[in-house]
This record gives C-alpha cells, sequence and structure tokens, in this order.
C-alpha cells in the first residue's frame, strides 16, 4: 500500500506531458511529501472535454460505526468492481502526476524507499491512475459534514523491484500519452487493460533510510 508520494517538476514539465493549457492549471508549489489526506493535484477530463489539473484530497471516505472516518488511498484492482469503488471507476477516472512513490520495508525499524522512474533527469513525471468523487459527510470522528472531492489510485502486483520492499500491493503507474487517454477517456474494459504491472527494468530506488524525515527533506 502507497501512502506517501512526492512530485517535484515545473509546470512547463507538466503542462507539456499532460497536454494541459495553462489556464486548465490549478496553482502548487513543489510537494515532496505528499501523505492521506493531503491535497494534491489531479488531471481530470472537464465537461468541454479539455484536461484540467486541479488539487483534490487523497484518499475516499470510508465511514465505520463507533470508530473515526477511515482514508482509503489505495484502490485494489481485485475490489474496484465493488460497490465502494464501482461507479467511481466507470464515470470518473483520473490522471495523479508524481515524480516517486515511498513504501516501508517490514523492518523494525522499517526503512523507507523512494521508487522513481530511470530516464531524463533525477525523477522523471509519471501518473498514478487514479479516480475520483465527490464526498459529502464527515471526515472526523463526531465531526460535521463536509464537501469535498476526493482521489485514491489503482493497486495491483508489485514487479520484481519494488517486491522487495512490499511483496502484496503496487500502484499502478502510467508513463506514455496513448495510457493517459485510454485512462481518461476509454471504456472501463480498455481502462481495465492499463492495470498491469510496471516493468522492473524502467525503475530504480532512488533514495532509501531509517529516518524519514531527512528522506522527506531530500524527496
Amino acid at each position: 500500500m502507497c501512502n506517501l508520494y512526492s512530485i517535484k517538476t515545473r509546470r512547463a514539465d507538466l503542462a507539456r506531458m499532460f497536454r494541459l493549457s495553462d489556464n486548465r492549471m490549478a496553482v502548487f508549489g513543489t510537494l515532496p511529501a505528499i501523505f492521506p489526506g493531503g491535497l494534491a493535484p489531479i488531471i481530470n477530463q472537464s465537461d468541454d472535454g479539455e484536461r484540467e489539473l486541479v488539487m483534490r484530497s487523497w484518499g475516499f471516505i470510508l465511514l465505520r460505526d463507533g470508530y473515526a472516518p477511515k482514508r482509503v488511498t489505495n484502490t485494489r484492482d481485485d475490489k474496484v468492481q465493488t460497490k465502494f469503488w464501482k461507479n467511481s471507476f466507470v464515470n470518473r477516472r483520473c490522471l495523479v502526476p508524481a515524480t516517486a512513490f515511498c513504501e516501508p520495508d517490514e523492518g523494525k525499524p522499517a526503512r523507507w524507499h523512494w521508487f522513481a522512474f530511470k530516464g531524463d533527469g533525477d525523477r522523471p513525471l509519471f501518473a498514478f491512475a487514479g479516480i475520483y468523487r465527490q464526498w459529502n459527510g464527515p471526515i472526523k470522528k463526531d465531526g460535521g459534514n463536509v464537501d469535498i472531492e476526493v482521489f485514491s489510485f489503482m493497486t495491483t502486483l508489485p514487479n520484481a523491484l519494488t517486491s522487495t520492499i512490499n511483496h502484496e500491493r503496487s500502484p499502478v503507474l502510467l508513463t506514455e500519452e496513448a495510457q493517459f487517454a485510454t485512462w481518461l477517456n476509454g471504456t472501463p474494459e480498455e481502462a481495465f487493460g492499463l492495470i498491469t504491472t510496471s516493468d522492473p527494468e524502467r525503475m530504480r530506488i532512488v533514495q532509501s533510510g531509517f529516518d524519514k524525515k531527512d528522506l522527506l527533506e531530500a524527496a
């Protein structure tokens, strides 16, 4: 399960890679550490057919009797057809831009490991395959209702690299325009076809350590 990622890139690079017009891009700064509940950029298809980048809250809200609402940040590929996820997957898919994501290993204490793609620059842009929805309800125990838009992203089986740290799940990663277009505009069947394990030869671990604070400062 991925509960920490980052996006450090130039606005022009975002616009170029995801075919965004400047007037369709929300303003945000470098985000070296995005945690559940945090605001982060997603890219969706607007009603007029143009892509837009907007800031949304990470994690669907799961209500639990007697407990605080839970943030659910990852959508398992084998659960996406269940009631909690299906409508969003069919009707509201998005791209979640990023430059790296972090996973802890099973050590005690755990070491934290940042994964990124190989390529031009230190950490090339990619996108998580995401979904989103509107939420009207509590986000805290005994709290009042809030009206916010939330997102999650897909996970599938890990590849040979990510499985060295997390042997259960890994995010679904998209890197090409054809993938972006299919995820945003394709049929549910076509979109589901993109949910595959990433090529480990294209990825690398860019940083590891025990002290999460130090890792975040350098992420």
